[in-house]
């Protein structure tokens, strides 16, 4: 199970737009449904949309629920601080 102040931090990276140390935190959880959740979302922002429905599958999470990621980190981001 990964760390949920790491995933935190990634979501914040993720937000700030720092895509590569976002990306370098949840590739140490892949068997982590948040973390195949966010690592989906960073592939969805670079444009890689079969990996990220890929990661999508993973999270047991859709590609087409969010229609901005900035609304989807902030969803996840949510669901970790509660």
């Amino acid at each position: 199970m990964a760390n949920r102040q790491d995933l935190i931090q990634a979501v914040d990276l993720a937000i700030a737009g720092d895509w590569k140390a976002a990306h370098a935190i949840v590739q140490q959880s892949e068997d982590d449904t948040t973390s195949c959740w966010i690592h989906a979302v960073l592939h969805k922002i670079e444009g890689d949309a079969g990996n990220a429905r890929y990661w999508y599958r993973r999270a047991g999470q859709s590609y087409e629920a969010y229609a901005e990621t900035a609304a989807e980190l902030a969803a996840i981001k949510a669901a970790l601080t509660y």
